[in-house]
């Protein structure tokens, strides 16, 4: 290994590692800080050793809760994923229905979520699917905006290339457009991943079965603060987790798009 390469993998070290850790680590330093110097009643405001020790008072049931909001978020942002590159693709191919179609896809978008949730549960009764189908309606719009951002900023240059080379429609989409597009694709999704969080959640509180949705709910009625932020905690844990598997997934898919930005 040369000096040069043994240097780049210091510094991805140094970012994609050591930063994020130091980030965590003063943010609950501070937190922890604020609640010894400001004297926080633990009722308004646990530290994090009072949030530590409310979970392992019932570690097994709030991992089986976190189970179940993960299984949810998984299970709608793969639906709001797919669904969205079906019809962005489908309105970048043709700019007849992305006009007949933005206008309603934003309308649905502006409708605030938690306002269709009772509507949700009229509608589907109670259990996983209105849960699900929250995650879908919460997430779905930043991953068209994006994949029609991507899609519709192809250079001129490569679609030429494409057309000089005889290539046809299909593999002018799939080997130019779609590779292009990708940067842009995974912004949408890494937009997306808390938004999917929050659309369990949203489900989870209105509906109060399973869930850490359900565990902030029935900690509030207990007046139980300290596991309530267990619960935040622990959706926060989930949304760096899933993120960071996306952003794992983009550099896999998609190694080239730094060197093009920068």
């Amino acid at each position: 290994m040369t000096d040069i390469e043994a240097g780049s993998r210091g510094s991805r070290v140094w970012t994609n590692g050591v930063l994020p850790t130091l980030g965590v680590v003063i943010t609950i330093a501070v937190w922890w800080l604020a609640t010894e110097v400001f004297h926080i009643d633990p009722f308004y405001v646990p530290s994090p050793a009072d949030v530590v020790d409310k979970f392992l008072e019932m570690p097994g049931f709030l991992v089986q809760e976190s189970w179940i909001t993960v299984q949810r978020v998984l299970i709608g942002f793969v639906i709001a994923v797919a669904g969205s590159l079906i019809i962005a693709v489908t309105l970048a191919a043709s700019r007849t229905v992305e006009r007949m179609a933005m206008p309603v896809l934003a309308a649905v978008n502006a409708i605030p979520k938690v306002a269709l949730a009772p509507l949700l549960l009229v509608w589907l009764g109670f259990g996983n699917t209105p849960k699900i189908v929250m995650v879908v309606l919460v997430s779905f719009f930043p991953v068209i905006v994006s994949t029609m951002a991507g899609l519709t900023s192809t250079p001129t240059d490569l679609r030429e290339l494409a057309r000089s080379l005889k290539a046809s429609w299909w593999q002018t989409f799939v080997k130019v457009r779609l590779k292009w597009a990708l940067p842009q694709i995974f912004v949408g999704l890494k937009v997306a991943t808390p938004l999917a969080i929050i659309g369990a959640v949203i489900g989870e509180v209105v509906s109060p079965d399973h869930g850490l949705g359900s565990v902030i709910v029935g900690s509030s009625a207990s007046s139980d603060t300290t596991l309530a932020f267990v619960a935040l905690v622990l959706l926060a844990v989930i949304g760096v987790v899933l993120f960071y598997l996306v952003a794992g997934v983009e550099r896999l898919l998609v190694p080239w798009a730094k060197a093009i930005s920068s």
